[in-house]
């Protein structure tokens, strides 16, 4: 199963991005595949937060717009999120020793942490810092592979 991190979201989302159009094309073919795909919980609400930031963007997205776009997306029927299971804590302790993780890291180590308990087979995100956490495949496809 892939996940998209909160980053391939907000591309797919603001149409001023310069990834908005591989961001969406990657997003629609999840959405409309019959294979199961996730999002995690902590990356919808990140996504919220950002793209309704007046700092970050100019202007920002209407929260009614950022919830609407949601919900589309919610709709797909192959779509899984994907939160903290019963037994996190152990994965979570383990990928923050494995990342040595302090500070905002933690939001990134959650995402590694639910995404690994969820069997999920790589992460789809442009962060490099999710590189902190091995046992965890991330993909940046926004990039090519020369």
């Amino acid at each position: 199963m892939i996940a998209l991190d909160t980053n391939m979201l907000v591309y797919a989302h603001r149409k001023d991005s310069p990834w908005h159009r591989e961001a969406s094309v990657i997003l629609q073919r999840l959405a409309e595949g019959a294979a199961p795909w996730a999002i995690p919980w902590h990356c919808v609400h990140e996504f919220i937060g950002i793209v309704t930031h007046p700092r970050i963007y100019k202007p920002p997205t209407p929260l009614e717009v950022a919830i609407h776009d949601l919900e589309s997306w919610f709709a797909s029927p192959s779509l899984r999120l994907i939160g903290e299971p019963p037994a996190y804590w152990r994965g979570f302790s383990n990928v923050i020793r494995a990342g040595a993780v302090a500070g905002p890291l933690v939001h990134d180590a959650r995402v590694a942490a639910v995404c690994l308990a969820h069997g999920v087979s790589a992460l789809l995100s442009a962060d490099r810092d999710f590189s902190r956490f091995p046992a965890l495949t991330v993909r940046n496809p926004l990039v090519s592979r020369g």
